[in-house]
């Protein structure tokens, strides 16, 4: 015992090698009203981060560039969403481009369709703006996957059109020079995912996967929007969660599902998933406190 009583700090626990190198190189989610109430981006994470700027429907485009241009000056690498059913015609889509790569040196895009029922104009769908010729030169374009299906698109409970999509996109990678991805939806549970990224693959469909994963929040929050977001069977998860009173007021974190999927990849290299993207809907701060704990420590 110390003379004066002082007690040791207890140490660090160990941090999971194989969970770590699958969150090496995460990327993460931001809109432009979360990312003010964060003072320094480079305080809480890794210089060079991707971090995602999602664009909701009345968004001033002004606010999007701020926050990329924001971005951009504390070390991270911004990509912003392009929905294509917010954008009037060609001439919005090539100002837009021409701001953030003039404010903010965007050179990485999310395109999607964007989750409004309506058109806005000429774009109904990313592959529209995709061949438009408005991205050449951009350095990476990453597109949206659906693990679990998506109503919005095949309304049946299908995934014909969604597949016709991701085959599009396939060939289009293989004439352009930008380097793609396929960014999913967050998922619950491994299982599923596991089936839909080997389909894909047997599908002839090569670009690699960056998977969706729901950041540490209540268990409420989660639910809400899961199912705002259409997700599908791996919504059984938290249900199952909710009816156990042991943890429903225990805030959900994403580890049991990551620590699967980074098992999956360990034992499969070739596993198609190469990356992991966290929507932070417990609060951005949450998620990088939780990364912190579980990625790897920046070098």
């Amino acid at each position: 015992m110390s003379i004066l009583g002082f007690r040791k700090a207890p140490a660090p626990t160990p941090k999971n090698g194989v969970l770590a190198d699958f969150l090496d190189g995460f990327s993460i989610e931001v809109m432009p009203r979360t990312a003010e109430k964060v003072e320094d981006f480079a305080a809480i994470l890794p210089q060079g981060t991707r971090v995602y700027i999602a664009h909701i429907d009345g968004t001033p485009v002004e606010d999007m560039v701020t926050t990329a241009a924001r971005l951009r000056a504390d070390g991270m690498t911004p990509m912003p969403h392009f929905p294509a059913r917010i954008i009037k015609d060609r001439a919005m889509l090539t100002d837009w481009i021409a701001r953030y790569r003039g404010e903010a040196d965007v050179r990485q895009a999310l395109l999607l369709a964007g989750g409004v029922a309506e058109p806005a104009g000429a774009f109904e769908n990313s592959m529209q703006m995709m061949e438009s010729g408005a991205f050449d030169g951009f350095e990476r374009l990453h597109v949206a996957g659906h693990p679990e299906g998506n109503r919005d698109i095949d309304i049946d409970g299908g995934d014909k059109n969604v597949s016709d999509a991701l085959a599009w996109k396939q060939k289009f990678s293989e004439r352009t020079d930008a380097k793609m991805a396929i960014a999913t939806q967050f998922c619950f549970e491994a299982a599923p995912v596991i089936e839909w990224a080997n389909g894909i693959r047997a599908a002839g469909i090569d670009l690699p996967v960056h998977i969706g994963l729901a950041g540490p929040a209540k268990l409420q929050t989660l639910i809400k929007f899961a199912i705002a977001c259409g997700v599908g069977p791996s919504l059984r998860v938290l249900q199952k969660r909710a009816m156990d009173v042991t943890k429903l007021l225990l805030p959900y974190e994403p580890t049991e599902i990551a620590t699967d999927l980074a098992r999956h990849k360990a034992a499969n290299p070739d596993f198609n998933i190469a990356s992991v993207h966290i929507f932070p809907l417990g609060g951005i701060k949450t998620s990088a406190d939780w990364l912190k704990v579980h990625a790897k420590d920046e070098e």
